[in-house]
């Protein structure tokens, strides 16, 4: 019989982080990026996914807090990272066809002084090209503290990443944001876009894309 994976609370999740991470329970799943007009696949975003052997399946909104707020979301996020970096060295050597795919930076890991650092010595040991690699910082992260995303992402510029703004208009400082910080793409929020196609949300989207363009 089939039975609903068990939600671990705070003191499992900490207590099995570090044998997830040894044992690969904690992983990417990748989110495939279309082109509408195409319909060619143009890139994919790393998401973060947990199974844990026995109970199963967990919520990353579960996990992913509790990881953050003991100071373990750096160490998940460049564990992802190196996952990314070795597929896609995987496909190099088997000559598959690439796609950029996109990596979180949170705004934990940018208050890690050397985070960044610790990204290009991953990505180097691969020897993975950076166009195959891009970051992403949420909007809510980006207005947590402009200065510090700032100076981030003209590092990560430097480095030759591509910097995304993931969940545009879920958040209240949107203007501010486009205005202070040099983003290269922005995703849209779904939640931003109501039913109907000729609606409000359209039409304050194409006014949206006309400002950043």
């Amino acid at each position: 019989l089939y039975s609903m994976p068990k939600r671990m609370d705070k003191s499992e999740i900490l207590l099995y982080f570090g044998e997830a991470i040894k044992q690969g329970d904690i992983f990417p799943c990748y989110q495939p990026q279309y082109n509408h007009s195409t319909g060619r696949m143009i890139g994919a975003e790393a998401l973060m996914r947990w199974e844990h052997p026995v109970y199963g399946p967990q919520y990353p909104n579960d996990f992913i807090p509790v990881l953050e707020d003991a100071g373990l979301i750096v160490n998940a996020d460049l564990y992802l990272f190196e996952q990314v970096c070795a597929f896609q060295r995987k496909c190099l050597d088997h000559k598959l066809a690439t796609v950029p795919i996109s990596v979180n930076v949170s705004r934990i890991d940018i208050a890690n002084g050397d985070y960044i650092d610790q990204m290009e010595n991953i990505r180097t040991r691969y020897d993975v090209p950076v166009r195959l690699l891009r970051t992403e910082i949420t909007e809510t992260s980006a207005a947590g503290g402009l200065e510090l995303v700032a100076s981030a992402m003209s590092r990560l510029h430097d480095a030759g990443y591509i910097v995304e703004m993931d969940d545009f208009g879920s958040g209240y400082s949107s203007l501010n944001i486009l205005k202070n910080l040099p983003f290269d793409i922005i995703k849209l929020d779904m939640r931003f876009l109501d039913s109907d196609p000729q609606g409000r949300g359209a039409t304050i989207i194409n006014a949206m894309i006309q400002m950043i363009a």
